[in-house]
Order: structure tokens, then sequence, then C-alpha cells
């Protein structure tokens, strides 16, 4: 199996990690998303094999006993995320590169398995506040969701001096384009 490199992109939900993903994604053409797996609900529009593989706890649970992940956690209650080495293997055997969209302690661990191979990007929100505005106004979170996502983001947010790059989205336009310099030197 040919070998490439990864992108790791992580932040707190709702930093725009995920926008500027699928940015690079339009105009770097070596790299090819890893979707994870999990086990929460589809959202409106989401596709299964595209956005995530959507599991059972009873199927991920079996992929974890059988080893079939690079790393996973339970992200919240009964919501488990993560990289199945499958994923990986099709992109590199494919010869691109892996761009990862996933939480900070994902992020944190596929850096540790990966090395030197990976570069790992926390996309930093340019505040608290304005995180909870742009949870608040995607309307897809409970108040005590929302209230949770909060209290897990203030924990993510000390974790940020342990990613390779600190990359802050105060202004989506300049992040996007410092994220895809980042990489294109990364992958050159």
């Amino acid at each position: 199996m040919q070998e490439g490199k990864c992108i790791i992109f992580s932040a707190p939900s709702g930093a725009g990690k995920t926008t500027i993903v699928k940015r690079l994604l339009e105009e770097v053409h070596a790299l090819r998303f890893s979707v994870s797996a999990c086990t929460r609900e589809k959202r409106l529009g989401e596709k299964d094999g595209k956005d995530y593989y959507f599991l059972s706890i009873n199927d991920f649970k079996n992929k974890i006993t059988r080893e079939e992940f690079i790393e996973w956690e339970e992200v919240y209650t009964d919501h488990y995320y993560g990289t199945l080495k499958k994923e990986i293997e099709r992109i590199w055997t494919d010869g691109h590169h892996v761009i990862f969209d996933v939480d900070v302690i994902g992020g944190l661990n596929l850096k540790k398995y990966f090395g030197e191979k990976a570069l790992a990007i926390f996309v930093m929100p340019p505040s608290i506040e304005e995180l909870e505005a742009r949870l608040r106004g995607r309307a897809t979170e409970t108040k005590d969701r929302l209230a949770k996502r909060i209290g897990k983001a203030q924990e993510e947010l000390n974790t940020a001096d342990q990613f390779d790059v600190i990359l802050l989205n105060d202004h989506l336009e300049e992040a996007c384009s410092k994220a895809k310099d980042l990489v294109g030197k990364f992958i050159d």
C-alpha cells in the first residue's frame, strides 16, 4: 500500500473546521476526505458513506473489538466516533492524501498515530461567545445539548497548543487562504 500524508483539522463544534475542509477539498485536488464512522442520528441532508458511516452502537462496538479503528472515542453518551483503517487504506491506495475533520481528542490521537506524516491544525474561534452564536445559528441543538457543547468547547480550547498549527477563524476567507497555504507546503 502506498502511503500518503494526513491533514488533520480539529476544533470545538462551531469553529468552522468543516467549512474550511470542504473548501480545501474543492481547491486541492490531491486531498480526499476521510469519512468517519459514528453512532449518532443522520442530520437532514447527510448521506451514509459520504458524510459519515452511520453505524449502530452494536456495530461500532464490534468494530472496536475487531480493531478496525485507528482511533475512536465516545464523544457524548452513546455517540461514538472513529476513523476506520480501511478508509485510510482506500485513500492512500488511490494515490491521494487524507484530510480529516475530527473532534479535538480524535485529532490528537490521529497526530500521535501518524506522527511526521500528519499536519494537525486546530481551528480557533475568535471567542467562546462567537462560537456559541454560531452554534445557536445552526438551530440543530436543544438548549441542553448546546450547553454541553459550549462546556466541552471551553475544555477543547485548552488543547490548542498540542497541535502543529493554530488557525484563527475570525474571517472565513482569510482562514481558508491560510489553510490552503499550510496544506500546500506540507504535501509538496
